[in-house]
């Protein structure tokens, strides 16, 4: 120190250069703060293996059994009915008599008819005689011609007469026939649209039939499904009440417009050897798997979108970061998406913290699975 009591050049030089370390040791901790601040810890995602395989899709819709063929069962003419024996579930086999109507009316013109046949004959017998008398005297001279010619004209007319009664006669037994309402086929009634005491016009139906021939479910079909349905698709029918109550069938016919108010198509499978407890009206579930060529399914969670485009985001294994990858989109199922195009398969997909993610982030995966 010097004799003023400050510290010599040389101690001051010193010093300096301590606070000069003292300094460079702060401000390369700092530096290393600073670092260990803009390097965050690699962020834990989870993630699934992209595998690529056979999509396929199983469609279950309810319907309805009910007769392949159904026919209505009505009188051809008109009239009060008297009398009805047979009633809805009953079994009906041919000529079997299902109703009557009163046939007063009918037999009334079929005594007439009968009548009328009777007065034609007689009118052909008398003609008949007096046409051969006619023709002996012609052949001897004894007539003139215009006589033989109304003789002939007459018997003639008594002829188409006679076969007009009975034309009409066969009409009026017809006509009594049909007062009684006949089953034309072996079936089971389905509907009863008429009861005794009720005047029906020709051709309302009373009872309706469904024939034995066969049985078909009924369902109404989203266009989709139709559209992605195999051409001989296997459809497998099971009671709704009772599940273990099942029979294969075949789409038999798609009907070539929608419903306006559904907007869906009816579609009817014949079921093949449907068993008994599968009766006509009972409710029943159809089951279709459909396939849709190969492609990839993902949680829905890994879905997200860049350029209002889908994507996803895979993980390098390497280098532990994420990049974004545009696909293509097949179609949306509960709680997976499946992917037709942008992944080849085997590919690390992050299906969870996708929306705090960048390109390029360092990720640490929790795991992956198929």
């Amino acid at each position: 120190m010097s004799p003023s009591g400050f510290p010599s050049i040389p101690g001051r030089r010193a010093r300096l250069a301590a606070l000069a370390v003292v300094a460079l040791a702060f401000a390369a901790a700092g530096c290393k703060r600073e670092e260990a601040a803009e390097a965050p810890p690699p962020r834990p995602v989870r993630t699934v293996i992209a595998e690529r395989t056979e999509l396929g899709q199983s469609v279950v819709l309810t319907g309805q059994i009910l007769a392949e063929k159904e026919s209505a069962l009505a009188f051809r003419i008109g009239g009060r009915i008297i009398e009805r024996s047979a009633d809805v579930g009953q079994r009906v086999t041919p000529d079997q008599v299902l109703a009557k109507l009163d046939p007063q009316n009918e037999l009334n013109a079929l005594r007439s008819a009968r009548a009328a046949l009777s007065a034609a004959q007689g009118r052909l017998e008398q003609d008949a005689n007096q046409f051969q008398r006619q023709q002996q005297l012609l052949d001897r001279g004894f007539t003139t011609r215009v006589l033989f010619d109304q003789a002939q004209q007459a018997f003639r007319t008594a002829q188409a007469s006679v076969d007009d009664a009975k034309a009409q006669l066969e009409i009026a037994e017809d006509r009594v026939g049909f007062t009684e309402l006949r089953a034309n086929l072996s079936g089971t009634i389905t509907a009863r649209r008429a009861e005794a005491g009720e005047v029906v016009q020709p051709g309302q139906t009373v009872f309706q039939v469904a024939r034995d021939t066969g049985w078909d479910a009924v369902f109404d079909v989203p266009a989709q499904v139709i559209r992605s349905a195999p051409a001989d698709a296997d459809i497998v029918i099971a009671l709704t009440d009772d599940p273990t109550v099942t029979a294969k069938g075949r789409v038999r016919q798609v009907d070539p417009q929608a419903d306006p108010i559904t907007r869906t198509f009816k579609v009817r499978v014949a079921v093949t050897d449907p068993p008994a407890a599968m009766r006509l009206g009972a409710t029943v579930t159809g089951r279709m798997d459909t396939a849709s060529g190969k492609g990839i399914s993902v949680p829905a969670s890994a879905l997200t979108a860049v350029d209002r485009s889908p994507a996803v985001w895979v993980v390098d294994p390497t280098s532990q970061t994420v990049a974004l990858k545009p696909v293509e989109v097949l179609r949306f199922d509960p709680g997976t998406v499946v992917i037709s195009g942008g992944l080849d398969g085997g590919e690390i997909v992050v299906t969870a913290g996708v929306q705090a993610l960048h390109p390029g982030q360092k990720v640490r995966v929790l795991g992956a699975q198929s």
